[in-house]
Parts: structure tokens; C-alpha cells; sequence
């Protein structure tokens, strides 16, 4: 039965993300130590052109209503998610680096930008947020603001998210448990693959 609350947009994407393996279901060993019955590896984009390609119009037509002057990739699964949107947006890059320059100019920021601009944070996923304040730290000390951060998918606890509560707006293109519900209602997965996705994700297993 098809489930009408869930969009087209959303059914498409997430089946395509299933098909080349950028949402996977089994056990995975996360970086917590936890044991996952699914996993997010949207670095497999770079292999798929045409799925990157519309990811990075999804992320642009996410962030029309958005108000910023560059978007900021985050290393490194974030950098070509970003480039894929600038060339949609037509808007330019920026990226913090991880490892700070000790040679050359030193820069810890990449790209031209101009103190008191904003930048659109922009990454693939997000779970407990770290890496993203990390960067938009990075950011600010370089005299760039920071009011959002956009992801691809976004499979945070909305309850406890730290980049709501540092004071930032979080958007993303999709969420976790309409991905999961789409994959379900095409007869991607099985409704055991979804159910224990859920439970681990409300904190059940």
C-alpha cells in the first residue's frame, strides 16, 4: 500500500541512495561502538556523477529560501556534495581545513570570502553534530558567519541536537525516518530491515 504522506521527491531520492549502496542494512560497528542494523555512506557519491549530480540540485533548491554568500563543504564527504550544489546554485565554495597549514599562507579556511559574509554550513550527514560545530568554529574565528547548516540526510535525535542548541538552524533534504518508511513502501527493504532500523533509532535495541 502506498503511504501518500510520503513525497515523490523523498521516494526518489531514497530509493536511488539504495540503489548504489549509500544506505546499506545489516550490522555495522559505528564510531561510538555501537552495532547499527544500518549505515549512511554518502562518499559512494563520487562514484555516481548522476546521483551527485541531483543531490546537489536537492541541496540548492533546499537552501533557495537560505540566506548566505558561500557554502562551506565539510571535509571530506562534504566537499563534493558542496561543489555538486555550487554549480547548481552558482554560489562559491569555501572549506575549513582539518589540518591547519604550516607552510605557505597557513590558511585554516580555503577559498576567497570576505570577513562579516555568510556561509552555509553543508555536509552529508548528521548524527550527534560535533564535526559540524567543530567547523563552524573554523568559520567564525576567519570573521565568517554562520546561521545554518544543511545536510543530505539528517538522522539526529531532534530532541537532543546540538546544532539547534548551540543556536543554528539545521535543515536537510531528507530525514531518516521518512527514508526509511519510503524504502519500506517501494519494497526496498523488508519490514523486519525497517523495524530494527527504528528501534535502534529510538533507543529500543
Amino acid at each position: 500500500m502506498v503511504d501518500e504522506t510520503i513525497s515523490l521527491a523523498t521516494r526518489e531520492l531514497s530509493r536511488e541512495l539504495h540503489r548504489i549502496g549509500a544506505v546499506r542494512f545489516g550490522s555495522f560497528t559505528l564510531k561510538d561502538g555501537r552495532e547499527s542494523p544500518f549505515y549512511l555512506d554518502l562518499r559512494i557519491l563520487v562514484s555516481h556523477p548522476t546521483t551527485l549530480a541531483r543531490v546537489g540540485r536537492a541541496l540548492a533548491k533546499r537552501a533557495d529560501a537560505l540566506n548566505y554568500d558561500r557554502i562551506a563543504g565539510i571535509p571530506y564527504a562534504g566537499l563534493p556534495i558542496a561543489v555538486a550544489m555550487a554549480l547548481v546554485a552558482q554560489q562559491p565554495i569555501v572549506y575549513p581545513r582539518k589540518e591547519a597549514k604550516d607552510y605557505g599562507t597557513k590558511k585554516a579556511v580555503e577559498g576567497e570570502f570576505a570577513s562579516g559574509e555568510t556561509a552555509l554550513v553543508v555536509d552529508d550527514v548528521i548524527t550527534s553534530g560535533g564535526a559540524k560545530l567543530e567547523a563552524i568554529e573554523q568559520l567564525r574565528q576567519v570573521g565568517l558567519n554562520v546561521e545554518d547548516v544543511l545536510v543530505v540526510v539528517d538522522r539526529s535525535d531532534p530532541e537532543n541536537n546540538p546544532i539547534t542548541a548551540a543556536g543554528f538552524r539545521l535543515h536537510s533534504v531528507l530525514r531518516i525516518e521518512p527514508l526509511l518508511a519510503a524504502l519500506l513502501d517501494e519494497g526496498a527493504i523488508d519490514r523486519e530491515s525497517h523495524d530494527r532500523s527504528r528501534d535502534f533509532l529510538t533507543g529500543k535495541s
